[in-house]
């Protein structure tokens, strides 16, 4: 019988998948179900996050939203300029605030940490990566304007800028 050569072999874990995306405050262990956030009332359930009446008995933990809130750690950064927006910063805000409430409705960990007034822009932080680009949507949609989204996947990061002049 010949024997073989274990030097050509693969070593263990060379094929291992290494994540490239680095989010921090995402849930590394399942957690019991169900399980509700004292923070915002979101229910984890069936292995989402879900807006429902927790059951009585619930386990509580701390959702990666009210996490990120806490920690004033945003994932996604939305800055609107130009002169369009300062003279509607009003209306700009209220279209937010509604996508926002859209989109919270079945994605309770979609949310805005803040929004601000500095340097002549508005500036916007959210908890996620999705909403700043459903924001950003809803503004060209309503306003046109220019839209330009840079996405940092090592960091699990996005920045949406949206200028309008006129």
């Amino acid at each position: 019988m010949k024997e073989k050569d274990l030097s050509k072999r693969p070593r263990r874990g060379a094929g291992v998948f290494h994540e490239r995306v680095h989010d921090p405050y995402k849930t590394r262990l399942k957690l019991p179900d169900p399980t509700v956030c004292p923070g915002c009332g979101a229910l984890y359930h069936e292995g989402r996050w879900t807006r429902a009446e927790p059951p009585p008995g619930a386990n509580e933990e701390l959702c990666q939203a009210c996490h990120r809130v806490r920690d004033e750690y945003p994932a996604g950064y939305i800055t609107i300029r130009g002169a369009f927006a300062l003279a509607h910063k009003d209306e700009i805000v209220h279209l937010v605030r509604h996508e926002e409430g859209r989109e919270n409705a079945e994605h309770p960990l979609h949310r805005i940490i803040g929004i601000a007034e500095s340097d002549g822009a508005i500036e916007i932080t959210t908890t996620d990566i999705h909403l700043p680009r459903r924001l950003g949507h809803a503004l060209e949609r309503a306003y046109k304007g220019k839209l330009e989204f840079f996405y940092e996947e090592e960091t699990y990061l996005i920045r949406v800028h949206w200028t309008r002049e006129e």
